[in-house]
């Protein structure tokens, strides 16, 4: 590990004790932000740029357009039809 990685790692660490603390504290928006940081400081370490990144994401919401939309929350008061049938 180089002399930078080991100063991001304490940087990082720092940094997810004050998130800890500001989640604790009830500060969520500034937990929140400070989550972004934090995600950028992983990616430097883990030598993961931005477009490597931004391939994720389109990855990931691609196959969230393909899963099925969650049921309502009326079909979910309704009972549902067994998908299978025993049948002697």
């Amino acid at each position: 590990m180089s002399h930078l990685d080991e100063q991001l790692q304490s940087v990082l660490e720092t940094l997810e004790e004050c998130r800890r603390v500001l989640n604790e504290s009830n500060s969520r928006e500034s937990a929140e932000l400070l989550s972004i940081v934090i995600l950028d400081v992983r990616m430097r370490l883990k030598g993961i740029d931005n477009a490597d990144l931004r391939a994720l994401c389109d990855e990931m919401l691609r196959g969230a357009a393909s899963e099925p939309p969650p049921p309502s929350k009326q079909t979910q008061d309704q009972p549902r039809r067994p998908l299978l049938r025993v049948v002697k």
